[in-house]
């Protein structure tokens, strides 16, 4: 049961990974940005970026980056929970 678990916590993961991975090809094409799965891969995805934006804008330098660190922060805070999750089994 509990393999079972951890494998359905596992799945869910990779998908809002493959989403996140989306949502950043997504954002190199203006024209696509304002599309119905552009906004659906906002919803899905926002809320688990948010809370790393909102840590990360209490640094100025971070602020003034082009680059949107919050994003690779919550992608890689997700690869580590699904890595730890499989640890858990041995």
């Amino acid at each position: 049961m509990t393999y079972l678990l951890i494998q359905l916590v596992s799945t869910i993961i990779r998908i809002l990974e493959f989403l996140m991975f989306a949502r950043a090809i997504f954002s190199w094409f203006p024209q696509m940005q304002n599309s119905s799965i552009a906004e659906f891969l906002y919803m899905v995805t926002e809320p688990i970026i948010l809370p790393f934006r909102s840590l990360l804008d209490h640094f100025r330098g971070i602020r003034m980056m082009p680059i949107d660190l919050s994003f690779l922060c919550a992608f890689l805070a997700l690869e580590f929970l699904r890595m730890l999750l499989y640890y858990s089994l041995y």
